[in-house]
């Protein structure tokens, strides 16, 4: 089996990442800001209204390239 490890490498800061997994009944979000450590742990609804947040914002961004003609 494949052993690997899927990192979200901040925009800005190649070494601010996060990665997320489930443990345990929570989907943590962990990863360093700035050299420092943080998680946050979300319980399954919160998580869902979190993914549905990110997509909202992400169709603000399509829809903003979308008028200025930048696809």
């Amino acid at each position: 089996m494949a052993k690997f490890e899927l990192k979200f490498i901040d925009y800005w800061r190649d070494n601010d990442h996060i990665k997320c997994e489930k443990v345990d009944e929570v989907i943590a979000i962990s990863g360093y800001f700035s050299g420092e450590y943080f998680e946050i742990d979300l319980d399954k609804s919160t998580a869902i209204k979190f993914a549905k947040t990110l997509r909202t914002e992400i169709n603000k961004i399509t829809e903003e390239e979308d008028q200025d003609g930048n696809r």
